[in-house]
């Protein structure tokens, strides 16, 4: 089964790779099943398979009695263009309006299509349960225990293993374990930064990132960044000639909330620009894991760095755990005043959830589990952006990632989606405003959805928030 499932990505991924270089142009036919079938030695299942995974990204159609061809138009509305932030620092202020927000998150009289969560459907919860159980037994002293700061050596090792995947080779002593990537982001913050200092962020940007700047009284310049592409690295060279930017923060892997997949050139010249001025960047790769169905795992920055100055963080709350809070840092460089920082804030990782995480990694049941919730993505995802093109309002603007469950939606108009929230709350629905992902409030007209399931009730509350967007758009 898994060999099966490897083929058929990869035949995926040849044919998106002939659409995106142009060899094969929109109303082109590609080769029929059998066609492909012979030329690549695989079964009829395998190409049925990669066709319909390349048909749910919207690259391919199928034509009764004829075959299958490139899409002759893209679907669904146009990508948001290039966000274009003021240049200068700003102090960050979220608000109360993120504590709002989470709360409601987490309120079961809401359908939820605005937090950043993968649906408990598709997490290994039964085989996590076991695992714990299983490493309550066999480790009883050592899982109810405090471990060092640095987490325990089971976890680091199978992490190490993993990062050759993500482009870059450690060993478990390169690791710290932490309370998921957003203690790992504030550990790396904290490392590299002082109180006022200037930190540059792509726009929008998580605002979970927002947080932590503010808590840890930082100012940000927001820098453009493109809804495929990423950050954008000559609005990033402008800002570092302007200010003192003491370190950048950035998700060069399908980003949130705009999804974009930062190119692999654009990646090393992003570590390279930053290393010949010595200011860190904070790599934060959390979605990584999650590229959709015909893509290979893509590097993450780290891969680049050739002097220790990228800080890379992660986790497994987007994959399979969010509730298990097991995440980790590579601090580079900074190593020692991370482990030192993580002593003080709370001694240690909890040592039982990372126990029986280690455990699924050590056991193939990870790789199997990133295939079956990759394919998913890649379905749910284009089955969002279809929904949102038949219901919200023309001109409404739409990322296309190729990994990860968010999309970012720009409504037309004068569309005030901080209104449009509390006209949605009322109706049931909780989607998340554009402003949360801005430390100055801008993407008003704007809205991040999260698009980890797909049911008929999701389909009900994605049409009903676009009769809403309508409306705010009038």
């Amino acid at each position: 089964m898994p060999a099966a499932t490897t083929l058929y990505q990869t035949l995926a991924g040849e044919i998106a790779g002939l659409i995106d270089a142009g060899t094969l142009r929109p109303g082109d036919r590609v080769p029929s099943v059998r066609e492909l079938s012979r030329a690549k030695s695989a079964s009829v299942s395998s190409v049925l398979s990669a066709y319909r995974v390349l048909e749910d990204r919207g690259l391919i159609e199928s034509r009764p009695q004829s075959g299958y061809y490139v899409r002759t138009a893209p679907l669904g509305p146009a990508e948001p263009a290039r966000s274009e932030p003021s240049p200068a620092a700003a102090s960050v202020e979220i608000g109360e309006f993120s504590v709002r927000y989470t709360h409601d998150t987490h309120d079961p009289r809401f359908v939820q299509i605005g937090a950043a969560l993968p649906h408990p459907d598709l997490l290994p919860t039964a085989k996590l349960a076991r695992s714990i159980a299983r490493m309550g037994r066999l480790r009883r002293l050592q899982s109810n225990s405090y471990d060092l700061p640095v987490g325990c050596f089971v976890l680091r090792e199978q992490v190490a293993k993993r990062m050759f995947k993500a482009g870059f080779a450690v060993g478990p002593e390169d690791v710290i374990a932490t309370t998921g990537a957003q203690e790992a982001l504030n550990l790396a913050l904290h490392a590299v930064c002082s109180p006022g200092d200037i930190v540059a962020v792509e726009s929008p940007a998580f605002f979970g990132t927002l947080q932590a700047l503010e808590m840890h009284g930082l100012k940000i310049v927001e820098i453009a960044s493109e809804a495929r592409d990423g950050m954008c690295l000559d609005a990033l060279k402008r800002a570092l000639g302007r200010h003192k930017i003491k370190a950048v923060v950035a998700t060069p892997t399908f980003s949130n909330p705009l999804g974009a997949l930062m190119p692999e050139a654009n990646k090393k010249a992003l570590v390279e620009m930053l290393a010949a001025r010595g200011i860190p960047l904070i790599d934060d790769d959390v979605y990584g894991d999650l590229p959709h169905d015909g893509l290979d795992r893509p590097k993450a920055a780290k891969a680049y760095d050739r002097d220790g100055g990228v800080i890379y963080c992660s986790s497994v709350s987007k994959t399979m755990a969010p509730g298990y809070r097991v995440g980790w840092i590579v601090p580079g460089r900074w190593r020692a005043q991370v482990e030192r920082f993580k002593m003080v804030s709370n001694v240690s990782t909890a040592c039982l959830p990372q126990l029986a995480v280690a455990d699924i990694l050590a056991n193939g049941g990870y790789d199997r589990h990133l295939r079956r919730i990759r394919a998913a993505y890649a379905r749910t995802t284009a089955l969002m952006r279809h929904a949102v093109a038949e219901s919200f309002p023309a001109g409404t603007r739409l990322s296309n990632p190729r990994g990860g469950f968010v999309l970012w939606a720009e409504l037309p108009g004068k569309a005030d989606t901080l209104a449009l929230y509390d006209r949605a709350r009322r109706a049931g629905v909780i989607m998340a405003p554009g402003p949360l992902f801005s430390a100055t409030g801008r993407f008003r007209n704007a809205m991040r959805l999260n698009c980890s399931h797909w049911n008929p009730q999701i389909e009900r509350a994605v049409a009903l928030l676009g009769r809403l967007a309508a409306e705010s758009a009038r």
